[in-house]
């Protein structure tokens, strides 16, 4: 059973991850531009599906036995080349996402997770860098998804947030 001290913690979203809400609002101005996902160093090609749109609410102990809980978005990209000679437009994308969310609650604040496969390696997690132009494309980088140790993210958190005040500074007050 667990102590009473212990709270229930809400795991904070990485400030380089991005939202499927900050996705959506990036891409708005760009729905005719060719949607161009980057992971491994190359971009998907140009015949990918997103597969599969999930939502998930969890709860989890990490690792000092703090409860903790969180939104998360799952996005299945499979990278073949099906589609055609271009990459999906970034408003087809939106319209998947606006289609899914019609039966499906998606919180626009949750982390947001990409499942990358070509069918043939496993899948693998990444999350999803601020999309950016390139040419005539909208790029959006994926890198993989470390492992972290929630206790340990929470407390250099706080040793950055006390080292930024002012006593914490060599200047003096």
């Amino acid at each position: 059973m667990l102590s009473s001290d212990n709270q229930k913690n809400v795991a904070p979203i990485d400030p380089s991850d991005l939202t499927i809400g900050d996705l959506l609002g990036a891409l708005a101005g760009y729905k005719d531009r060719p949607l161009v996902f980057r992971y491994d160093g190359r971009p998907v090609k140009p015949g990918y599906h997103v597969t599969e749109v999930k939502a998930g609410q969890f709860s989890a102990l990490d690792c000092e036995a703090n409860p903790e809980s969180w939104s998360e978005i799952f996005v299945q990209l499979w990278d073949v080349d099906e589609g055609g000679p271009i990459h999906m437009p970034a408003g087809k994308f939106a319209a998947i996402i606006r289609k899914v969310s019609d039966h499906v609650a998606l919180d626009q604040t949750a982390k947001l997770t990409f499942e990358v496969s070509d069918g043939v390696r496993p899948m693998e997690l990444h999350r999803a860098a601020q999309p950016s132009l390139v040419g005539e494309a909208v790029e959006v980088e994926l890198s993989p998804r470390p492992a972290s140790c929630k206790p340990r993210d929470r407390w250099l958190k706080e040793q950055k947030a006390a080292s930024g005040s002012c006593c914490g500074t060599s200047r003096c007050c």
